[in-house]
């Protein structure tokens, strides 16, 4: 009978850390699809409200009117780059059961996509300071317009390097972790990690000539990585994490033991 009793409450135990473990892995589910919503929603907007200064920047900085479109777009991508770190932060205590490099890579790529991104808002930033100073033209206008140009393009660049590059790494090491981990269905991780070589590829054609970030062609390449993070977002959202051995503490506890050793 003290057996069957110990058996029992053992049991009782194991239970009720199952069901705090699975409490708290909704949680970080339900953040980090969050954040991955607001990261894709908050990024869309900027290529409309950028467009005025990306397609004249001297004539935008030398006449006058008024900076609102510009400083949206500017502060969706300050959202956009702080919930991409937050995705990261939010799913580490997943990712590193899994595999501990996956995890601290995925944080890493995510941080450096959102330092790319906070340059080109400060470019973005800057030209609407130099509009504020130099609207009316005169004398200046020639070299305002040069630096205004060297503003934009160097956006441009942070535009391809960051999200234009980023998300393909990004994918690789989150998309391994989910696909080994079988958390969320294979065919969500199975897009992503076949978009991150094609966004690579058209970063490259980008960077030589190829054809354009913005184009046809780069829309069309950047697509499964847009299906895997939105697809991704919605079932962390909606549905949460599938329940999986290997994020089980035991699990850690073996692995960590196997490392040690």
């Amino acid at each position: 009978m003290i057996t069957d009793t110990h058996d029992t409450q053992v049991r009782t135990t194991d239970n009720a850390s199952a069901r705090l473990g699975m409490t708290r892995m909704r949680k970080v589910a339900l953040t980090g699809g969050v954040l991955y919503l607001i990261t894709f929603v908050a990024s869309i907007p900027a290529l409309a409200l950028y467009a005025d200064a990306w397609n004249d920047p001297t004539g935008y900085i030398t006449t006058a009117g008024s900076n609102t479109l510009l400083q949206w777009g500017a502060w969706g991508e300050v959202i956009t780059a702080l919930a991409g770190i937050g995705t990261a932060v939010a799913l580490y205590p997943v990712t590193r059961r899994v595999s501990r490099s996956a995890g601290i890579g995925f944080l890493a790529s995510r941080t450096l996509e959102a330092a790319l991104i906070f340059v080109g808002v400060m470019c973005m930033l800057s030209l609407a300071t130099l509009r504020d100073q130099f609207a009316g033209g005169g004398a200046d206008a020639q070299s305002v317009g040069i630096i205004g140009q060297a503003l934009v393009t160097m956006q441009h660049w942070t535009f391809l390097l960051g999200p234009g590059v980023m998300p393909g790494i990004n994918a690789l090491f989150l998309g391994y972790v989910m696909y080994k981990s079988r958390l969320v269905p294979r065919i969500i991780p199975t897009i992503g990690l076949i978009g991150a070589p094609l966004l690579l590829v058209s970063a490259t054609a980008t960077i030589f000539g190829v054809w354009g970030q913005t184009s046809a062609t780069g829309t069309l390449f950047a697509l499964p990585i847009a299906v895997w993070e939105f697809s991704l977002g919605v079932w962390m959202t909606f549905k949460g994490f599938r329940l999986s051995p290997m994020i089980t503490e035991s699990a850690v506890r073996a692995r960590d033991a196997e490392l040690v050793s």
